[in-house]
């Protein structure tokens, strides 16, 4: 029996695992990303805690200690952009029932790191997502072990702690969060096509879902509370990516370090009610979020999906409330016309809706 405090069921649909999934992702691969500077994204990114990989003239790839090639690509370009990410499928068939799925490439060759074969897909909200099969592994980076703590036994006698004042070796690529105007497509997309499930969904006081935390469906192999989370949202746009530490002094550390060379703090330090990650969130050069965090919830496939109504509060157990500047939108011509769109065209998207965002987290 699930131990989560969890809602009674809304009339208003909930996003909901699907009986019959075309493929079944396995991992989150990698985040694809537009940049107009490459040396610029990469020293965040290693004062961050990745490494970079493979570099050529307008391409950039980074990694972490996990045996994957790559986590993180950057093509250069003019303007600076969110693509969409990969997930790796577990077998060719599976690439082979998504390239018959509208507006999906056919399986071909993976010409990145690591090799392998891809489907290319397009997602309802506009999103590239990448399913990879056959890439090939890499070695693991070292990293530190988990420092021992003096909790209710002691184990650690005549001997202090010492973790090294560097950028926190990252571990690997946990999540990325998306913001969407078509939110039910979406969600439905993910859940009947790559089979994720939702492990928590956070829902408005007329019932109406507003964000779903999702997790990847590894039967009785526990994965990390979501892999992919969606929120409503008035345009598709990156929300953040998130990257996980051995411990929360690497969390502390990589603040102290990520302080220290001048890099702009976003939220945190904090513990995360649902997930339940210490966070710490960054912002690139361009204001794109990015977290540090460790210590997340693990689920099976049998843990059912729990319904909760979403505040401010309710975002963290402890630690600073989530500023107002966290989820900001930059109001730009391109973002109005997009909301203007929408509103018209979304049937997730309401001035009744936004309002109620608007009046909840200011």
């Amino acid at each position: 029996m699930s131990s989560r405090t969890e809602m009674p069921r809304l009339a208003t649909p909930q996003p909901a695992r699907h009986p019959a999934p075309t493929a079944k992702a396995q991992r989150l691969a990698h985040l694809i990303f537009e940049r107009p500077d490459l040396d610029e994204a990469a020293r965040f990114l290693t004062d961050f805690g990745l490494t970079v990989s493979h570099r050529d003239a307008d391409t950039l790839y980074l990694r972490t200690a996990a045996p994957s090639p790559y986590c993180y690509r950057i093509h250069r370009a003019a303007q600076a952009r969110f693509l969409g990410f990969g997930l790796e499928v577990r077998s060719l068939d599976d690439l082979n029932r998504l390239s018959q799925l509208s507006g999906a490439s056919s399986v071909g060759a993976c010409s990145h790191p690591g090799g392998g074969k891809q489907v290319r897909l397009v997602d309802p909200s506009g999103f590239i997502v990448e399913a990879i099969y056959g890439q090939a592994p890499c070695e693991p980076l070292p990293h530190r072990a988990a420092l021992l703590l003096n909790l209710v036994e002691h184990p650690r006698v005549n001997s202090t702690q010492r973790p090294p004042v560097a950028p926190p070796e990252v571990l690997k690529l946990g999540h990325v969060v998306v913001e969407v105007a078509d939110y039910q497509a979406t969600c439905a997309w993910y859940t009947q096509h790559l089979g994720f499930i939702p492990s928590d969904v956070q829902v408005l006081p007329d019932g109406s879902p507003i964000v779903a935390f999702m997790r990847l469906d590894l039967g009785e192999t526990p994965a990390d509370h979501h892999t992919l989370a969606i929120a409503q949202g008035f345009m598709a746009t990156y929300s953040h990516s998130a990257y996980e530490l051995v411990d929360a002094d690497a969390v502390g550390m990589g603040q102290r370090v990520l302080r220290e060379r001048g890099w702009r703090h976003a939220w945190g330090i904090g513990r995360h009610t649902l997930g339940s990650q210490i966070f710490d969130y960054w912002q690139d050069p361009w204001g794109d979020k990015h977290e540090h965090y460790c210590d997340g919830d693990i689920f099976t496939a049998t843990e059912p999906t729990g319904i909760h109504f979403v505040s401010p509060e309710a975002m963290a157990q402890w630690g600073q409330r989530m500023p107002k500047s966290f989820i900001k939108p930059t109001l730009g011509l391109a973002s109005l016309r997009a909301l203007y769109r929408n509103l018209r065209h979304s049937p997730d998207l309401s001035l009744r809706k936004l309002i109620t965002l608007m009046r909840m987290f200011g």
